[in-house]
């Protein structure tokens, strides 16, 4: 692909490509980032599966996270967008379409996961038809918790993995 599938303002959202590794990976070292996406330490292997996994969604489903860059700019600042998920503890997780979102440390507080989130719903809703779509924010993720709210997600369950925080899981309902 030569070009972004979308822009916002500030921003220019690509389907992943394997130039990207390295900055996905790049995107969760910072152990602060990491603090509500659960319990792991990233590798590169991780973020190659990340990318496969993505790209993979593209290719069955139509639609996967974005890579996310400013105008004209080449480093990836956030992964966001719509993919196809399949968390295998189902209440309504399982082989559904999930949002998501992770923004870089030096991004925060700058309203990208909410202008690109934005972007990325309305174009999924006019080329797959409004659907449900699915959500999960770890507990006390006060910031995550805001925007889905934004985004029009309601709260619907919880989940409590063996280890680790509850997941607070929403939904988007068409």
């Amino acid at each position: 692909m030569t070009a972004p599938l979308l822009t916002t303002a500030r921003f220019e959202l690509w389907q992943p490509a394997l130039r990207d590794l390295p900055d996905l990976y790049a995107l969760t070292l910072d152990d602060e980032t990491r603090r509500f996406l659960g319990q792991f330490v990233p590798t590169e292997m991780d973020a190659f599966n990340r990318l496969h996994r993505n790209a993979g969604s593209w290719a069955l489903h139509g639609y996967g996270t974005f890579m996310v860059r400013r105008r004209g700019a080449d480093r990836i600042v956030a992964n966001c967008g719509v993919f196809r998920s399949h968390r295998g503890f189902g209440q309504g997780l399982d082989d559904v379409a999930e949002a998501g979102w992770i923004v870089h440390k030096d991004h925060w507080g700058q309203g990208v996961a909410g202008e690109v989130m934005a972007a990325a719903l309305a174009w999924f809703d006019a080329v797959h038809g409004r659907q449900r779509i699915a959500c999960m924010i770890e507990e006390g993720h006060a910031a995550s918790d805001a925007l889905a709210g934004k985004l029009g997600f309601v709260r619907y369950g919880l989940h409590q993995p063996d280890t680790g925080k509850a997941l607070v899981l929403y939904e988007r309902l068409p």
